[in-house]
């Protein structure tokens, strides 16, 4: 008798992962633990941080590249007058410069720079690519490309304490923000030098970690029918809140889902809609036009 490959299971769940663990390692131990046959997070965390990982089962993985787009809030700590190779303490760590006199007033100055739109150097320990190769790579050989600026935008940043050399921030930011260039750039801007100690995702588009659970957390939940787990479940749709909600007829959810583009007249801009069939399932993503139609983008099967 062939094995079962998993369970046809289709949503999200909030993990919070903890740190010292791969975001890959942590959406393994929860594809296992929910015995899904399909799962993908999306917003990877380094293994030093902790926090908020969308973990995506089953359909929901097809919504994945669209939860990049969202802001995120972190909780971070910064070594004031050391830095490192790798912007956080995981790396070679050397020292920079003093700290005395680098006081609440000296970072209330500061901080404000940091503000709004920003450009942002990638740090060479990341996963962006140059020549199909990730360039945390070409930093482990010792390799040091160059690397474009590129914008992101600082919501908020919120000054939380200073002690010991350690400074205590929270941020809400854009997509493809790297907290620990934000931290080594201000550590620049006080002429000490920093790097992050400790980082959490706190925010993801508008979810908190109040909604979210942790994996010890959820293996105390499992039981043999896994009714208990899948009852903490999202659905796919709640990870879209700023998409329209387009609720189709059944003939209409028949034709998109034959990659047919459908008559809905109502938006006059090109936007992503979030699409829903005639018992009000959520069934995926569509994209509106300026000729009153909407297309198929990422559907579910």
């Amino acid at each position: 008798m062939k094995r079962s490959r998993g369970r046809d299971i289709n949503g999200v769940i909030l993990l919070d992962k903890a740190t010292g663990i791969s975001s890959n390692f942590a959406l393994q131990q929860v594809k296992r633990l929910f015995f899904a046959k399909k799962a993908g997070h999306t917003g990877s965390l380094d293994p030093l941080a902790s926090g908020l990982l969308p973990i995506c089962l089953g359909q929901a993985t097809k919504v994945a590249q669209f939860l990049l787009d969202d802001n995120k809030r972190y909780f971070v700590r910064g070594k004031l007058g050391q830095i490192s190779d790798t912007g956080d303490a995981e790396g070679k760590i050397s020292s920079f410069g003093p700290t005395e006199g680098i006081n609440e007033p000296s970072v209330a100055q500061v901080l404000p720079e940091f503000l709004g739109n920003i450009k942002q150097v990638p740090p060479m320990y990341s996963a962006l690519k140059r020549d199909g190769k990730p360039l945390y790579e070409l930093a482990r050989q010792g390799i040091e490309v160059e690397r474009e600026a590129r914008p992101v935008t600082i919501h908020e940043i919120n000054f939380l304490g200073l002690e010991n050399g350690i400074l205590s921030l929270d941020v809400a930011c854009s997509k493809g923000t790297y907290i620990r260039t934000l931290v080594e750039d201000i550590g620049k801007m006080l002429g000490c030098g920093a790097h992050v100690i400790e980082l959490r995702r706190t925010g993801f588009a508008h979810f908190d970690l109040t909604h979210s659970i942790t994996f010890e957390q959820l293996e105390a939940i499992k039981s043999d029918n896994f009714e208990a787990l899948d009852a903490l479940i999202l659905g796919a749709d709640t990870m879209l809140p700023n998409f329209d909600s387009v609720f189709l007829s059944a003939e209409q959810t028949s034709d998109i889902k034959l990659g047919r583009k459908i008559q809905y007249k109502g938006y006059a801009q090109v936007q992503k809609l979030r699409l829903f069939d005639e018992k009000h399932q959520f069934i995926g993503i569509g994209e509106s036009n300026l000729e009153g139609e909407v297309l198929p983008k990422r559907l579910f099967v």
